[in-house]
């Protein structure tokens, strides 16, 4: 039994066998520190691996971003890349560039064909995520929709109208991350991701970060959340733990599942 909607790339169903899928960011700030994320997250066989650009301190040099995309490209041994450029007010790294020079920058990696999926936050307006739209369907690269929340945990019915929200608006993948105060907020996120699992036609992202968010990034899949990211070498948001970690502790609730 499938929790969670696959995850389509080129027509196929990404690693069919595998839920919830593993993404590990790459948060390096130069070349040689991401070659080196890289080197200790192969081994690993994540899923997924993000590239998060917005810790790329050559952000502001288009020709080395596409260098290095292309770089991870030749490298990432068939892995899936996504690119994301988190913006500052959703807890990216300030960068110095306006929102039409990082559209650039997705644009250039994407027709390049560098990136499989890109991440694009929906509170960047229609014009511009309509744009994200047309890139998505003229590259074929999978756009996902986000929302990242880090001061709180809104209720569930606000979270469940976001990813209704990124499915109207033309996304491929429908993506929240949220921050809980307390542990109820964590059991917030998971009901909303149920409801959505059953309301949208979109795979599912979400995801509640911090200490008792890692709950949710060990057994959100069973509620719908086809992703969890993890670490692979050093982590992007609060919260991620190690793949070899988070591998166990599926492998265990599976087991527990198919009643063994």
């Amino acid at each position: 039994m499938a929790f969670s909607r696959p995850i389509i790339l080129n027509n196929k169903i990404l690693a069919a066998e595998r839920e919830p899928l593993i993404c590990a960011p790459l948060v390096g700030a130069t070349e040689d520190a991401i070659a080196r994320e890289l080197a200790a997250i192969l081994p690993k066989r994540p899923d997924l691996l993000e590239w998060r650009v917005d810790f790329f301190s050559g952000i502001a040099d288009i020709g080395r971003v596409v260098a290095l995309g292309r770089t991870l490209r030749q490298q990432a041994d068939a892995i899936p890349i996504i690119f994301t450029r988190r913006s500052i007010r959703e807890g990216g790294n300030p960068i110095s560039l306006d929102e039409d020079q990082v559209f650039k920058r997705y644009a250039a990696v994407c027709e390049a064909g560098y990136a499989d999926l890109f991440d694009y936050e929906l509170s960047v307006g229609q014009r511009y995520f309509r744009q994200a739209v047309a890139l998505a369907k003229e590259t074929g690269c999978r756009l996902i929709a986000s929302y990242h929340n880090f001061q709180e945990t809104p209720d569930a019915a606000t979270l469940v109208a976001k990813f209704a929200a990124m499915e109207q608006a033309g996304a491929d993948v429908a993506k929240i991350a949220v921050m809980p105060k307390q542990l109820r907020d964590v059991l917030t996120l998971l009901d909303a991701t149920l409801t959505a699992r059953a309301t949208i036609a979109l795979p599912i992202i979400s995801m509640s970060m911090g200490a008792y968010g890692s709950l949710s990034r060990l057994f959100g899949w069973m509620f719908g959340s086809s992703v969890s990211f993890a670490v692979g070498e050093k982590s992007s948001a609060p919260g991620q733990i190690p793949i070899e970690q988070l591998n166990a502790v599926v492998a265990i609730l599976k087991e527990a599942l198919e009643g063994r």
